[in-house]
């Protein structure tokens, strides 16, 4: 048992290595459109010469920033969700759907990576106006989005189901 829980602990520490690695992604994303917006007012009023590549590339850190912190969300449980039916549903009962929703996120996790894979094929002969770099860049971010969701989600799943003996209904509490 006690090889499992190192194995446990060690993916825990990757997945959180990751997790960090997309929020902080997403934030230096985020300096940069505030930065580039400081830099667009004072070209407009100071200047006299507005920066017209400002607003294709806001656009595209939105996306990043959007896109990243989602991702990361899901390991992280803070996006908003319904568990009224759950919650008074047996222990037993309460155990099977927090297992199949970790699946169900974990398949549409996949089917964004691949349509996000799709528009990133399509998209890369096509060029950004202003900015010179394939439209691809931009749909970048919805691939990782959903590499990072079938990341967290399908771990977290296969986790729960390797301690699914271990669970009590404090740790369903606290965890969700």
């Amino acid at each position: 048992m006690s090889r499992q829980k190192a194995l446990l602990d060690r993916c825990e520490t990757v997945l959180a290595g990751v997790q960090w690695l997309s929020i902080f992604t997403a934030s230096v994303a985020l300096v940069v459109l505030i930065v580039t917006f400081g830099w667009l007012v004072f070209g407009r009023y100071v200047l006299n010469v507005t920066p017209t590549w400002v607003e294709q590339l806001a656009l595209m850190l939105i996306c990043y920033i959007a896109f990243l912190g989602a991702g990361a969300g899901v390991r992280s449980n803070t996006h908003l969700g319904v568990t009224l039916f759950r919650d008074m549903m047996p222990f037993a009962v309460q155990k099977v759907i927090i297992v199949f929703i970790d699946f169900v996120l974990t398949v549409f996790g996949a089917v964004m990576f691949l349509a996000g894979t799709e528009l990133m094929k399509f998209g890369w002969d096509s060029l950004l106006p202003m900015l010179g770099v394939p439209e691809s860049f931009r749909t970048l971010a919805i691939t990782l989005c959903g590499a990072l969701i079938v990341l967290h989600a399908g771990s977290r799943g296969l986790i729960r189901i390797l301690t699914y003996r271990s669970w009590t209904p404090t740790s369903i509490a606290l965890e969700t």
